[in-house]
């Protein structure tokens, strides 16, 4: 028995659930991960799985050996992907959590030219604006949008996310154009909130106009901590959204979405690539970073530094 294949047997199928799937991802034979896992359990002499005819569940003492197991792959992928020799093809698995609106919209667009430039890489993307449990959920890298708190952290900043201030036609017609973002403080007006996951509420929102400068809490009946419904509920005219103009241009352009307040500037939203701190990073993660930077320079670039 390879230990290697049978570690890595057994870690496909807790993840799969399945041994027909583990397989078909690792180009093996059903009967063979079967085997290789029958014969690391007969090795440790503990029951890995719980096998019935249509599930597989993994016992306490797998789960236990799994933690361990993904810890041991991915450090022994490092290894070989550190290796001046393997740097130039990365590959391995990659864990990444980022907000749902930027990966429909920028990046999951863009993953075929990223696949043919890596081919071995393999991405689990998380789609989310919740706080991520990097360690604990085996995450290599996150995506979030404004300044990052956690010193714990490595991190580095990407891009700057220009921002407007949108209603809808229909919101507009029912409530009125506000002609001064004070006025989004009156009891008639309504905006929607977002909110944020290291604090669970919304934040007030500066702007400025010469010398002019507010902070705006509006108020909200609706508030969402998920991107894509924040602009959905918004497009619906439940209130005054806040969004990245990559967001907001093309429901701008087609008219469901009136851009307000024009004349009035809203500092940028930086965007930070956050991962943890180790001895090396991964070639694989070091390429994954490097092209969110390509990627974001062309749609969000850093204030200050050249598109």
């Amino acid at each position: 028995m390879d230990r290697f294949d049978a570690m890595q047997a057994f870690a496909r199928v807790v993840e799969t659930r399945s041994f027909t799937q583990a397989a078909e991802t690792l180009n093996m034979s059903k009967t063979s991960v079967t085997q290789l896992v029958q014969q690391l359990e007969a090795r440790l002499r503990v029951k890995l799985l719980n096998r019935t005819t249509r599930k597989v569940n993994v016992t306490a003492d797998g789960a236990a050996y799994y933690e361990r197991v993904v810890r041991l792959l991915g450090d022994m992928d490092d290894a070989e992907t550190s290796l001046s020799t393997a740097s130039a093809a990365p590959r391995g698995r990659l864990r990444v959590d980022v907000p749902s609106p930027l990966a429909r919209t920028i990046l999951v667009p863009a993953l075929p030219a990223f696949h043919a430039r890596y081919p071995d890489i393999q991405i689990d993307m998380g789609v989310s604006d919740r706080m991520v449990d990097l360690i604990g959920e085996r995450v290599d890298c996150v995506l979030r949008g404004g300044e990052l708190t956690d010193p714990s952290l490595m991190a580095r900043r990407v891009g700057d996310l220009q921002l407007g201030v949108y209603a809808a036609p229909s919101y507009l017609a029912r409530a009125g154009m506000p002609a001064h973002p004070g006025a989004l403080e009156d009891t008639h007006h309504r905006i929607v909130g977002f909110l944020w996951s290291r604090t669970g509420k919304p934040f007030p929102y500066a702007m400025q106009r010469d010398a002019e400068r507010l902070e705006v809490r509006g108020r909200y009946v609706f508030s969402f901590d998920d991107g894509n419904a924040y602009l959905a509920a918004g497009l619906a005219g439940l209130g005054v959204l806040w969004l990245p103009r990559y967001m907001a241009d093309a429901h701008a352009a087609s008219g469901e979405l009136v851009p307000l307040f024009e004349d009035w500037q809203l500092d940028p939203m930086p965007m930070y690539v956050a991962y943890t701190p180790n001895r090396h990073v991964s070639a694989k993660l070091r390429v994954f970073i490097d092209w969110v930077v390509e990627l974001m320079a062309l749609h969000a670039p850093v204030k200050g530094r050249p598109a």
